[in-house]
């Protein structure tokens, strides 16, 4: 399985993101559900933005896990922040878990009106092994 990750000239090139990732098949796909900061107690592990995005990142990591895979087989990441927060923390916990050696996936973020009660982020994502 090949993965192209794209930043064609003419765009701008972020060490944080691509442009675009070329998934070629034959590839098992993995469909992730929104993240929260939310522990395995069923709790929200805290009450910023940072928290919540490192809890978030290791719940996805336990999913690509369970399927022998792992973050860095990740093509795109969609981020949601509640209105009102910034994202920096959010950066600071993606660049703990990012391997800065493998190039990175695509990546959306919205800023949103509200996520469930107590959530401040959550990311879903999907994977190609």
């Amino acid at each position: 399985m090949g993965t192209r990750h794209l930043n064609p000239e003419g765009l701008h090139r972020s060490p944080a993101f691509s442009q675009a990732v070329v998934v070629e098949q034959p590839a098992k796909t993995i469909y992730i559900g929104g993240q929260n900061g939310v522990g395995a107690d069923g709790e929200v592990v805290g009450p910023t933005v940072g928290e919540q995005a490192r809890q978030a990142f290791r719940n996805l990591a336990t999913i690509l896990e369970s399927e022998g895979a792992s973050l860095a087989n990740i093509v795109h990441w969609r981020i949601a922040v509640v209105e009102g927060h910034t994202f920096d923390e959010g950066v600071a916990a993606f660049q703990e878990v990012w391997n800065r050696a493998d190039p990175p996936p695509a990546i959306t973020v919205h800023v949103v009106a509200g996520l469930g009660p107590g959530f401040l982020v959550e990311i879903d994502a999907v994977a190609a092994v």
